[in-house]
């Protein structure tokens, strides 16, 4: 079993290697032309991003805000591509560390809209979405709804999760570019899991596990 594990380790070294081998050798052959045009490509590119960062910054991208009624939720929805809702009661406490998490994550991923609205004032919605526990994230994108983080169960099961847990599971819905490592959740400190055995992916949908009994249900 060591020997199959090292000579697929070598093998795989040796195709990083004739990859990087092969980068050097395009490189080597570039000329003046050939790199005067990958300039032209990355300023382009760098101008482009620029402009993507000020259009979303002018829809209130880079805030977490409330929308005030359904009438607001669905044109935030169809004006931004990405749009994180959360669904919040005034008398439950979790929902006030939804708040905090997501202050600071909406001010780090300005390609998202993060969003909140009061359950109690948007019965139609809530009936709609079938919301029934409080906290509840809906999750859309281009304008539906394509997942849910229903409670903490995802989230280590408590309240003192760290940022980086709800930042890590709103990566594997894809509605953040997440940078860190999917297959490994962070651990409760904010550093990274390293699990091997940890499922590839994220439930679609949460609805809490034996231990969300101090979840608010709707």
């Amino acid at each position: 079993m060591a020997n199959m594990l090292e000579n697929q380790l070598l093998q795989a070294a040796k195709v990083v290697e004739g990859q990087v081998d092969a980068e050097i050798e395009k490189l080597e052959k570039m000329d003046d032309d050939d790199f005067e045009a990958l300039k032209r490509r990355r300023m382009e590119a760098m101008k482009k991003a620029s402009q993507q960062k000020q259009e979303w910054l002018a829809q209130g991208h880079g805030d977490y805000s409330e929308v005030a009624n359904e009438k607001e939720f669905f044109e935030e929805c169809k004006k931004s591509k990405k749009v994180v809702c959360h669904f919040y009661r005034e008398s439950t406490f979790r929902c006030k560390i939804v708040d905090k998490h997501l202050n600071i994550i909406a001010k780090k991923h300005l390609e998202t809209k993060f969003i909140k609205i009061n359950a109690e004032k948007c019965h139609f919605l809530v009936e709609r979405l079938r919301i029934k526990v409080m906290p509840t994230l809906c999750i859309a994108k281009d304008g539906k709804t394509v997942d849910y983080i229903v409670g903490f169960g995802d989230l280590g099961n408590t309240d003192e999760f760290p940022t980086e847990m709800l930042e890590w599971r709103l990566g594997c819905a894809d509605i953040i570019n997440y940078k860190g490592d999917l297959m490994n959740p962070p651990t409760l400190d904010g550093s990274s899991k390293k699990n091997i055995l940890h499922q590839s992916k994220a439930k679609k949908t949460i609805r809490g596990g034996d231990n969300d009994s101090s979840d608010d249900d709707w």
